[in-house]
């Protein structure tokens, strides 16, 4: 497994629109359950107040996982630029 595999309450943002949801690319949600053996993950958004909108079965390819501090080092060769 990668380093940069998602796992359980990993902050996520869509990189893909989910119109039959509502939710743009950049929504911010937490993984709640992790599916297939890590083939998918189930995705909670939430509002302001922490009221759930929408629960999603999402991919991996349709979130990347957000870091909230420095990458170490050793990551920053794995981190793919725009």
């Amino acid at each position: 497994m990668s380093t940069n595999t998602p796992k359980l309450l990993d902050i996520v943002a869509l990189t893909v629109d989910l119109p039959e949801y509502n939710l743009l690319r950049g929504q911010v949600g937490t993984i709640v359950e992790i599916l297939a053996d890590g083939a998918a993950f189930e995705v909670e958004f939430s509002d302001s107040n922490g009221q759930t909108y929408e629960s999603v079965g999402l991919r991996p390819e349709q979130i990347m996982v957000l870091y909230f501090e420095p990458a170490s080092p050793s990551s920053v060769s794995e981190m793919v630029t725009a």
